[in-house]
Parts: structure tokens; C-alpha cells; sequence
């Protein structure tokens, strides 16, 4: 192999490492689950669902319609973010088989 595409494979390597490490550190600060509204009294109440191990959690958003659209707005981020590391750790699998290290 060309010691040129050889050293740009390492590049690229590497380059990936540091995406998905950066990518995995903001998944980290997003939040998980998703979102559920639940009427009452002509009110409705806005509760963020997710899974913590074995249990299903529930934490009270509020009433504000602001906050449930940003935590939804987040939500969809950490899913696209999800869907960007897993093509990245296909890539590394590719790369790391191509240059053998």
C-alpha cells in the first residue's frame, strides 16, 4: 500500500477517534427518553420518560409548552448524534481493518 494513503488512513483514523469522543461527551449532557403529555383538567403537563437500568423514570417538565418543545428539540439532537457515532464506529472498523493496527 501507497505509504501516502497508508498515512492519510492513520489521519483518518485518528480524526474519527476524536469525533466520536467529542460526539459521545454532548450525548452525554442531552437528554434520554422522550417526552409525554398528559392532560388534566384542561391543562396540560409536560414529563420527560426514560430509562434508568431495569426502571422506567418519570420527571415533571411543567406546563410551559417552551420547555417541552426545547427538550424535544434535544431529543431529536441526541438521536441524530446516536446515528452519527454508530456510522463512525463502522468506519473505525473499516479503517482499522484496512491499516491492520
Amino acid at each position: 500500500m501507497s505509504t501516502v494513503i497508508y498515512g492519510m488512513l492513520k489521519e483518518e483514523k485518528q480524526r474519527n477517534l476524536e469525533l466520536q469522543a467529542a460526539y459521545t461527551k454532548e450525548i452525554k449532557l442531552l437528554p434520554k427518553g422522550s417526552l409525554v403529555a398528559k392532560r388534566r383538567n384542561d391543562r396540560t403537563y409536560y414529563y420527560l420518560r426514560y430509562r434508568e437500568k431495569d426502571k422506567v423514570k418519570t420527571d415533571y417538565i411543567g406546563k410551559e409548552n417552551n420547555a417541552a418543545e426545547d427538550i424535544m428539540r434535544d431529543i431529536a439532537k441526541r438521536k441524530q448524534l446516536e446515528i452519527v457515532v454508530k456510522r463512525l464506529k463502522t468506519e473505525y472498523k473499516q479503517i482499522c481493518r484496512i491499516v491492520k493496527e
